[in-house]
């Protein structure tokens, strides 16, 4: 499923425009990016939580010529699903 089905069903299942359900995606995600871009975290009670992580400093290898590179560490988003996610999933 890609976005624009995504706002499609989300339309559908709340019986609004589907401008309006993609302003309210919109909203939800911008949300989400704000709040990891603090370093917060994001928990949606029965799907999951978004947090950030962090990735050390770590030496690499250029595939091309085999020469050691040096990755810097970064900070990377993560999900963890919910229980009823992971239950409805299976």
């Amino acid at each position: 499923m890609n976005k624009t089905e995504l706002i499609e069903n989300i339309a559908t299942s709340a019986d609004i425009s589907k401008a309006a359900a993609a302003r309210a995606l919109e909203a939800v995600v911008a949300a989400v990016k704000s709040t990891l871009k603090d370093n917060g975290s994001v928990a949606i009670a029965g799907f999951g939580t978004f947090s950030v992580g962090q990735r050390a400093a770590r030496t690499g290898r250029n595939p091309r010529t085999g020469a050691e590179i040096s990755i810097k560490a970064a900070k990377i988003p993560k999900f963890r699903a919910g229980k009823s996610l992971k239950d409805a999933v299976n």
